[in-house]
């Protein structure tokens, strides 16, 4: 049987179950245990952790949500086959493989609110538009919103692509379109806690880490066209650069 226990900081604020099921996710993932294996018996975790059976059952419920283990009476609780983690985002730092990147991957979209309003920014080194319109929406993949993202667009080259805009990822329409000089293209990455609204939208706790990622994108005459801001589980990102030799 796999040694699973870790110690558990008691000092810190986040609960007991939460912690242990961030150890079991953490270690689904690394592939402790294949498709198909059953995990240690609840009383055997348990003493692992140095916790009580309830904190474990806590932590097995997360899991099963995430749709990595189910449970079966009498026998125990099983790894279920292709559900161990969701496919990381891979950042970026070119943007002909971004928008590869973008071609091979099509999450399921969860609108959450839209209208007119300006993105609001302190960066100076570009002009924003008379009109913004942004959408927010949730990128939800096999059942898990792994990135709550709000997009600003601007309003007139939304209103020429709107069904685009709508239903396929935002940036793929932006470079597709015909009638857009593209002037400049950058982003920046965060590493923060969620807020209470974040945590919500993404069903994670309040302090979890998660990547802030901005978009900008500005046209020929260095007007900001398109601006995202999107957070993401911090289970669900990994930035990958190549280094010079």
């Amino acid at each position: 049987m796999k040694d699973v226990g870790l110690a558990l900081d008691r000092t810190q604020p986040l609960p007991l179950y939460y912690q242990t099921y961030e150890v079991l996710r953490s270690q689904l993932a690394n592939g402790i245990w294949k498709v198909g294996d059953f995990l240690p018996p609840i009383p055997d975790l348990a003493s692992r952790f140095s916790v009580s059976v309830v904190t474990i059952r806590q932590a097995l419920d997360l899991l099963r949500q995430d749709g990595l283990v189910c449970s079966e009476r009498g026998r125990g609780t099983s790894v279920l086959a292709g559900k161990v983690g969701v496919r990381p985002l891979d950042l970026k730092s070119k943007v002909s493989d971004l928008i590869r990147l973008y071609e091979d991957d099509s999450p399921e979209q969860e609108p959450l609110d839209e209208g007119l309003a300006l993105p609001v920014l302190s960066e100076s080194d570009f002009n924003l538009c008379k009109s913004y319109f942004f959408i927010k929406r949730a990128h939800v993949r096999e059942g898990i919103r792994y990135c709550l993202i709000t997009l600003h667009i601007e309003e007139e080259l939304f209103r020429r692509n709107e069904a685009d805009f709508r239903q396929r990822l935002a940036l793929t329409v932006l470079f597709e379109s015909v009638n857009v000089k593209i002037g400049r293209v950058w982003q920046t990455l965060t590493i923060e806690k969620a807020d209470h609204q974040v945590a919500a939208s993404l069903k994670i706790l309040p302090g979890d880490p998660v990547a802030r990622v901005k978009r900008y994108i500005t046209d020929s005459s260095n007007g900001l066209i398109y601006f995202a801001e999107a957070y993401n589980r911090h289970d669900c990102v990994q930035y990958r650069m190549e280094l010079k030799v």
